[in-house]
């Protein structure tokens, strides 16, 4: 790969790494808390706990995908990115 292909892919990555700490970020800060008290009655609380643990798979999703994002950032700081692993 050229210089201008690997600073596209590394530009590209650095944003979709910001874009998921940032989600991250906000997750800790807004959909962590979840208090019972606001909720009128169970079933309210119950839809409620389900989205929150649907949101806590997707991050968990995205923490797999930002440690390949890392690893490929790190690769094109090695000057080895865009080479088979296996040849």
């Amino acid at each position: 790969m050229n210089k201008v292909q690997l600073k596209k892919f590394k530009t590209l990555l650095t944003e979709k790494r910001d874009e998921i700490v940032k989600k991250a970020k906000q997750t800790l800060e807004e959909d962590m808390a979840l208090d019972a008290n606001d909720l009128p009655d169970e079933m309210d609380l119950a839809s409620s706990e389900y989205l929150q643990s649907f949101t806590f798979r997707l991050r968990g999703r995205e923490k797999a995908f930002l440690e390949k994002i890392q690893k490929a950032l790190a690769k094109i700081d090695e000057g080895n990115f865009g080479v088979c692993e296996e040849c």
